[in-house]
């Protein structure tokens, strides 16, 4: 069974589109939880007609204290072997499924693909993610760097009893997964694109952190990594 569990908040413009991407790749016994941060929005109205008429869909409404706990919740809400994360304004390519569930079926803990970006309206950039965060395998390695981006990643369950709950402090709960992958298991690497990466206004994140607060945010990530 796959478990997709995708964390909304305001997601009315985009999310529909990346809904039925995923919905045409999983099987009638798979599920997609949407977690809603922002319940009162208008992010359920936009896919209502879905929610209501495809029982692979579980709405939830999320715990309203950012994009973090609120994909804290929705994995530990997962009944599935095989765990997706997914953004609400990505879409996936078709295919996506079959071949990352083919490499953890095949010896992999945890896998992360390549995306396509962007822009709003899905005109490529010519960038690719991969190519953005000179992605590379490495315990230390993504200490320093991060390459884990969530919306490219999908691990085994077992990985659940390492991950959650997840600790205090926690800057990036996609950097924190893929780390505990490399210290319980085996991490594998997709270079294919398997999803529009889609870059906007919304989602597209500054370098405005102190040298002080990134330093801070490594210690604290690598000090909960070791405690588990």
């Amino acid at each position: 069974m796959i478990s997709v569990v995708l964390a909304a908040y305001k997601g009315e413009k985009y999310i529909r589109a990346q809904v039925e991407s995923i919905l045409r790749q999983i099987g009638d016994a798979d599920e997609l939880i949407i977690s809603d941060d922002f319940p009162e929005g208008k992010t359920r109205e936009a896919i209502i007609d879905i929610i209501e008429s495809d029982k692979r869909v579980k709405y939830i409404v999320g715990p309203g204290v950012g994009v973090i706990r609120n994909f804290e919740y929705a994995i530990s809400q997962s009944k599935g072997d095989y765990i997706f994360l997914s953004d609400q304004d990505d879409v996936w390519l078709d295919g996506k499924v079959e071949r990352v569930v083919h490499k953890l079926k095949n010896g992999a803990d945890l896998v992360l693909h390549n995306a396509i970006i962007t822009d709003g309206d899905l005109n490529e950039t010519g960038e690719t993610a991969f190519g953005i965060n000179k992605t590379k395998k490495g315990f230390l390695r993504n200490i320093l760097k991060n390459s884990y981006q969530g919306c490219c990643m999908a691990f085994g369950s077992e990985l659940k009893k390492y991950i959650l709950p997840f600790p205090e402090n926690l800057p990036m709960h996609d950097q924190w997964i893929g780390l505990m992958a490399e210290k319980h298991g085996k991490v594998v690497l997709i270079d294919e694109p398997l999803i529009l990466y889609r870059r906007h206004g919304s989602n597209v994140t500054g370098n405005g952190s102190s040298l002080k607060d990134k330093l801070k945010w490594r210690a604290d990530i690598l000090k909960a990594v070791l405690g588990r």
